[in-house]
């Protein structure tokens, strides 16, 4: 049943994206297509779930024990920058076609606070191994679902009569904040 409302929460309650307001550049700058969206969604998921994971260890097996914590920040960057570079080289192999439609945002992982967000996030929660690997996993599909959604609703803008200084950024910021509002309904869920 914890695990549950670990991805209920994680998904609806506490968007990665929407509540917490992390990982905002490739939720506006990879969210013009669907295609693109999902591609990215993937490469995040990956990213986030791997480097949680490997944050986790590092931080209890390594960093704690050894009396360096204060070295968290630094360390889990490191982990994540490497770990795009892994999914970078992947795509390059895999789908070529993606590796361009991600161009410059792939990269971003890197930079990309969601990520770094939710693995300290993981640590300051107290979750055990399993349970911090269910958030990661939880909170990549929230990242996924909101800027699915998103891109979704701006291909359809493209195809909307909006007024001439709302069109491109101005609109999208409305739209985000509209959605951030509709997934606060979910607030009492959890």
């Amino acid at each position: 049943m914890e695990y549950i409302v670990i991805i209920i929460s994680a998904i609806f309650v506490n968007n990665i994206v929407l509540t917490k307001f992390l990982g905002i550049c490739p939720f506006i700058g990879v969210s013009n297509k669907v295609e693109t969206a999902v591609g990215m969604s993937g490469a995040v998921m990956f990213v986030m779930v791997l480097a949680t994971l490997a944050t986790y260890l590092l931080q209890v097996y390594i960093l704690q024990p050894l009396g360096i914590a204060f070295m968290q920040t630094i360390t889990f960057i490191l982990i994540i920058a490497a770990l795009v570079q892994l999914v970078e080289i992947i795509l390059k192999k895999v789908s070529p076609a993606l590796f361009q439609a991600l161009g410059i945002f792939l990269p971003l992982i890197t930079t990309n606070c969601a990520v770094l967000g939710v693995a300290i996030l993981t640590i300051q929660s107290d979750y055990n191994l399993t349970e911090g690997v269910v958030f990661a996993a939880a909170s990549a599909m929230g990242f996924g679902l909101s800027l699915i959604v998103f891109s979704s609703i701006r291909e359809q803008m493209d195809l909307a009569d909006i007024p001439g200084g709302m069109k491109g950024v101005p609109i999208s910021f409305i739209v985000a904040g509209l959605l951030a509002m509709a997934f606060m309904g979910f607030a009492g869920i959890v």
